[in-house]
């Protein structure tokens, strides 16, 4: 064995361990991805009351309640910038002069509701942030009548004031939430962790988060979607029930991505099991971005009831496997669910491609079966896949999301008897090539 393969092994041992040592949390909320809207990259610090229920009014108007987008989640910039005199987290009183009888409308119209807060001193845009005021904070967040809570990562206070790490700086909300919740009685509020950059969120975030952010903000460029997706390509085994890599909010909508990259964003964000969050005027929204927000086949594999894992690659494409490339992520991607095996096509290339493989190149898929294949983005039923599958001419930076269900034994007669030669092999012993 190369001194590589030694270390790609030893790799595959530790993560393996750190899987069957980290339990996803599991407190009775927030069990699947949560889908819905958020203020942040479509106001940024411009939002009021008024603002936010108009938004809700028109998620509701334009069917994506329906279709299960059910938070309504204001971010940062929504309070004044001190506290009271007994301590408290004030909200803005002019913008927001009554929090309380907004989130009361919102639950009104069915939905549930998020808030905004930070792990140091002060929000990233400099408002009162909750260290310290952990358990006063969620109370009174609780007592606003919100049901979720974003926890970003700014104004760290000094070492010596600290005196943990990033993990323990987190830890305080959780065990605040924790306390909240036993001694209110009522649900726990979802608690979703914006620790982003390379930190190891993903393992240790499980402990204590139902989402974890894992990369800096998004931008709604390819290159910036691109990295993304091959941050997760390594670490999609972390996502399952009750706990989720959170790839941020969607760009839907916002900046110059083309339709085909929009709908390679959104797939490859849903089928990843990230929250699914909207953020862009939703006044001003076009009817391509709401076909692809309102695309149930893919928003089931998102909410599977059943499968909580995320699909994950089994070839790379054009670049060998396990190799890291921001601009050219894994091509070819599958997982399970609750009704047959789903496959991501991702076209990383800037100009239209075929893309091939071998059913049995995924985990999911049985030798000697034949598979119906249904396509998830034309939403049509495409005949019977028999040992392989190609999809012809991806649109660059495109996607393809199939479904295949087991159809029964493959056709008797085939030319070769393995589809794929690796230790094909004769009953008398004998290896068989192709």
């Amino acid at each position: 064995m190369t001194p590589l393969l030694k270390a790609v092994s030893a790799i595959g041992i530790a993560l393996v361990s750190l899987l069957g040592s980290v339990a996803a949390l599991d407190n009775g909320v927030a069990r699947l991805p949560f889908l819905g809207y958020n203020t942040w990259y479509a106001y940024q610090c411009n939002i009021d009351q008024d603002l936010v229920l108009t938004t809700a009014k028109l998620m509701k108007s334009l069917g994506l309640l329906d279709v299960g987008y059910n938070y309504i989640n204001i971010d940062d910039c929504y309070a004044e910038k001190n506290r009271s005199e007994s301590g408290d987290i004030i909200p803005d009183q002019v913008r927001f002069p009554d929090i309380k009888s907004m989130t009361d409308e919102i639950h009104d119209m069915g939905f549930k509701t998020g808030i905004y807060s930070d792990s140091g001193w002060y929000t990233c845009a400099g408002y009162p942030g909750s260290f310290m005021n952990e358990l006063r904070d969620a109370t009174t967040f609780q007592d606003w009548g919100f049901d979720l809570l974003k926890y970003d990562n700014c104004a760290i206070p000094y070492d010596d004031i600290i005196r943990q790490g990033m993990v323990g700086k987190f830890q305080r909300m959780a065990d605040a939430l924790a306390t909240l919740a036993q001694t209110s009685g009522k649900p726990p509020l979802v608690f979703s962790l914006c620790q982003w950059g390379w930190n190891q969120v993903w393992i240790w975030g499980k402990n204590f988060g139902h989402s974890w952010r894992i990369t800096n903000d998004l931008a709604p460029e390819w290159d910036v979607l691109a990295p993304i997706i091959n941050v997760n390509s390594f670490i999609s085994q972390f996502s399952d029930f009750w706990g989720h890599n959170d790839m941020d909010i969607l760009q839907l909508g916002n900046g110059n991505l083309t339709f085909d990259e929009s709908k390679s964003h959104f797939t490859a964000w849903a089928l990843l099991k990230s929250p699914l969050l909207i953020s862009t005027n939703m006044s001003a929204i076009t009817s391509e971005v709401l076909e692809i927000l309102k695309n149930t086949e893919i928003l089931a594999i998102n909410q599977d009831p059943v499968i909580g894992q995320s699909i994950s690659p089994f070839r790379w494409g054009i670049n060998a496997d396990w190799t890291s490339n921001g601009s050219f992520p894994a091509q070819y991607w599958s997982g399970p669910s609750e009704n047959g095996t789903v496959f991501m096509l991702l076209n990383t290339l800037n100009e239209p491609s075929e893309m091939f493989f071998n059913l049995t190149e995924s985990p999911w898929i049985r030798a000697g079966r034949q598979y119906s294949v249904r396509d998830l983005w034309t939403h049509t039923d495409n005949g019977t896949a028999v040992r392989n599958f190609t999809a012809h001419d991806v649109p660059a930076h495109g996607v393809v999301a199939l479904l295949l269900k087991d159809a029964g034994d493959e056709p008797t007669g085939l030319e070769f008897p393995c589809a794929v030669w690796i230790q094909c092999m004769d009953q008398n012993g004998t290896l068989v090539e192709g």
